[in-house]
Order: C-alpha cells, then sequence, then structure tokens
C-alpha cells in the first residue's frame, strides 16, 4: 500500500476572501479575548513597542515607522511608558540630535509576567482541544506567521 499525498485544489477567488474574511475575525477576536482575560495593565499599543525595544533599542522615529503610527503618537507612547519607569531615554552618542529608547528592567519584567498570564490563558484552551485539533493548530500556527511576515 502506497501513501498518497493529498492533492488541494486552489480556491476561487471568492471563497479565498471569504476565508480571509474568517480569518481576519477569528484572530481579532482572539487578540482582544486574550489581551481581556490577561487583565495586564499593559496597553496594546505600549505592548507592542515594548516588544520592539526588547529587540534592541530603538530611536522614536524607528518605533513610529516598525509600529507604523505618526511620529507624535510615538512620542506620546514613549512618553507614556517612561512615566512608569518602563523606558529610559538617552541621547544618541552618534547623532546628538537623537534620542535612543531603552527598556528598563522593570519594563523586561512586566512583559514577562504579562506573556505568561496570555500565555496560560491560550494554552487552556488549547488544552480543550482534541489532539487532531491541536495538531491543527499547530500547523495554523506557522502559516499564521508566514501571512504575519509578508
Amino acid at each position: 500500500m502506497s501513501e498518497q499525498t493529498p492533492s488541494y485544489a486552489a480556491l476561487r477567488p471568492s471563497a479565498v476572501s471569504s476565508l480571509a474574511g474568517e480569518l481576519r475575525l477569528a484572530c481579532m477576536r482572539i487578540s482582544r479575548r486574550v489581551r481581556y482575560e490577561s487583565t495586564d495593565s499593559i496597553a496594546p499599543h505600549q505592548f507592542s513597542v515594548m516588544c520592539r525595544l526588547e529587540e534592541s533599542p530603538r530611536t522614536p522615529g524607528e518605533l513610529a515607522e516598525i509600529e507604523r503610527v505618526s511620529a507624535p503618537s510615538m512620542t506620546r507612547t514613549v512618553a507614556g511608558l517612561a512615566e512608569r519607569g518602563w523606558v529610559e531615554r538617552a541621547q544618541d552618542p552618534t547623532d546628538r540630535r537623537q534620542v535612543i529608547v531603552t527598556l528598563t528592567d522593570e519594563a523586561r519584567q512586566a512583559l514577562k509576567d504579562t506573556r505568561r498570564k496570555r500565555d496560560a490563558w491560550m494554552a487552556v484552551r488549547v488544552g480543550h482541544l482534541d489532539p487532531e485539533e491541536q495538531a491543527v493548530l499547530q500547523r495554523a500556527a506557522a502559516i499564521l506567521t508566514k501571512v504575519a511576515n509578508e
């Protein structure tokens, strides 16, 4: 008995459009629920900026570009994070007109705690699924990551 690789037909454009809408809504609902259920005190836009700063220190302009927001909006976000003690601003040693924003140790702990709460919430829900559903989600996670990185 030989193994056959399943053949998948491409979806019609209308079916692709419908699937795209369903996926977008499902991802939005999950994102909203994770934020709500984890009861963290970090606003979504602040959390996103903190994750970017975790990768490396950046200027507010770089953050605005990455987050696709205006410079004044990012300036407000950085100011809010600084007020909470989650970021520090310093003059760029190579360009004194620029400010470099870095995370504080307190911010790194807040990120760790928030991720732990969000992951725990999601793990409970995924844990209630049957093994086949879990396997489908494992594959879907890789595909959704690919879509998000395009």
